[in-house]
């Protein structure tokens, strides 16, 4: 469990998110910061870092109970997916260049080369985290594992590790293509040597998520130049994309860059201060407020699109105007 804390959770990324909320405290003037309801509100500087009704709320204490859930299990598939299905994938592809191309042009590893590893690298997980999430809210049976997530009615650092136990492969196996062919093609062009620039690469996915990172689930907004949040997304910008209002829907659904959410029309800037109900609204938010309530979600789930023989429409919530049981599922 221990070697398993999330890197939001180490006490170096904890120091950083509150100087960096501290600093948002001053410049805003005590502004900026959310309550429980998903609305903004002038507070103190200790409400502002950690309100109590956020961290008192039911939704935070589940959080945790999933997250041990989740790493508990997690030594059973994670090393095991990273080994296979990275491997296998890098493997492929430097037979598939070699076959196509022949022989590695064995390039010299720079500065510049290692740059435009990491680059690729980000771009290839961004992209292949936008199609896995974007299908989970799209596919009613996968919906109903990534629903989990989406019933956190208050966000703290640790909702980013909110996930149903079986959502975690699933992105494990993502991460470990995306990684595995960006692996593979630069293996290619340096002839097998690319330790140094994976080093690199680390230090530069550390660098760029570890800054915001744990602010995506935090209620407090970081908002980047809206020019800027038309390449980059923002963490206010993710606190949309768990609103249950029907305008946010279905919108943000990259990791890092709001390119692929441009190219594909989800990207949702919002306006400063926007109200962002959280969870997956009124009408089936009690369903999924308890631990067991979310373990046993998503079977629940599948038996009801079994049983009605029909498959639910997937999507993100409700509004004011509630979606009925079967839109909400």
């Amino acid at each position: 469990m221990a070697a398993n804390i999330p890197g939001d959770l180490h006490w170096d990324r904890i120091l950083i998110t509150l100087f960096i909320a501290i600093l948002l405290f001053f410049y805003y003037q005590g502004r900026g910061s959310k309550g429980a309801d998903g609305g903004e509100r002038k507070v103190g500087i200790l409400q502002f870092l950690l309100p109590m009704d956020i961290y008192t709320h039911v939704s935070a204490r589940v959080d945790i109970w999933l997250w041990v859930l989740e790493r508990f299990l997690r030594p059973f598939w994670a090393v095991a997916l990273f080994a296979t299905v990275g491997t296998f994938t890098e493997q492929s592809v430097i037979v598939g260049l070699e076959f196509l191309f022949g022989g590695t042009p064995a390039v010299e590893t720079n500065f510049v080369w290692m740059l435009l590893y990491a680059l690729v690298s980000l771009l290839c997980y961004d992209f292949i985290f936008y199609v896995i999430h974007y299908t989970m809210h799209k596919v009613p049976a996968l919906w109903a594992i990534h629903k989990i997530h989406h019933s956190a009615e208050v966000l703290t650092p640790l909702t980013r590790s909110r996930e149903h136990f079986l959502a975690g492969p699933i992105w494990a196996t993502g991460s470990a293509f995306s990684f595995g062919f960006a692996a593979g093609l630069f293996a290619y062009l340096f002839d097998g040597g690319i330790t140094q620039a994976t080093l690199f690469n680390v230090g530069f996915f550390s660098f760029l998520l570890g800054l915001t990172g744990a602010f995506r689930h935090y209620h407090v907004q970081l908002r980047y130049p809206r020019w800027l949040e038309k390449w980059i997304q923002s963490p206010a910008m993710h606190h949309t994309h768990h609103s249950y209002l029907r305008k946010h829907w279905d919108t943000n659904m990259a990791a890092v860059t709001s390119i692929y959410d441009r190219m594909f029309g989800t990207l949702y800037i919002p306006e400063k201060d926007e109200y962002t109900p959280w969870g997956i609204g009124p009408e089936t938010q009690d369903e999924y407020r308890t631990f067991w309530q979310n373990t046993a979600g998503p079977f629940r789930d599948w038996y009801k699109m079994v049983a009605g023989g029909s498959s639910p429409q997937a999507g993100s919530a409700s509004e004011s105007v509630p979606k009925n049981d079967a839109e909400a599922t």
